[in-house]
């Protein structure tokens, strides 16, 4: 019957086609008011972070006690740290390896493994000279002996 006055009976395609994309964009809509909501909050919970304001902080100044530099590493030093830092000390801060073995009377690798763990720490520098190393105590503590 349809088709005698012109009708069809298949649905004809309408504007829903669209209807899925929204249920994407209001989910993207929520999620930015979401996160805007939580940077505004975290804007008015943190206000150092505002453009223009500083925290004012001031320079540390080092704490003396009345020690030298070697004398406060030397606390934390072990025995055989402290054996090596002396032997470098009475050579005015440079010796080579293999006398330092030989004065402490470590092993020659024990005293290779106890001055990588001091130039590990900033405490001596190591440069190769032939065979053995020539062993640097740092400037920042050679210069205050």
């Amino acid at each position: 019957m349809g088709r005698i006055t012109g009708q069809t009976s298949t649905p004809t395609p309408s504007a829903n086609y669209m209807l899925p994309y929204f249920g994407a964009l209001f989910a993207v809509f929520i999620a930015l008011t979401i996160v805007g909501i939580i940077g505004i909050a975290y804007y008015l919970v943190y206000p150092q972070i505002r453009i223009g304001t500083t925290i004012s902080t001031s320079p540390i100044s080092p704490i003396t006690n009345g020690l030298s530099a070697i004398e406060s590493v030397a606390k934390t030093l072990t025995e055989d740290e402290r054996k090596i830092v002396t032997v470098l000390q009475t050579h005015q801060g440079k010796y080579l390896q293999k006398y330092i073995k030989t004065e402490t009377g470590l092993s020659r690798l024990q005293t290779h493994r106890v001055l990588a763990r001091l130039a590990d720490h900033s405490i001596v520098a190591l440069e190769k000279t032939g065979n053995t190393n020539q062993v640097t105590l740092t400037d920042w503590l050679n210069q205050q002996q």
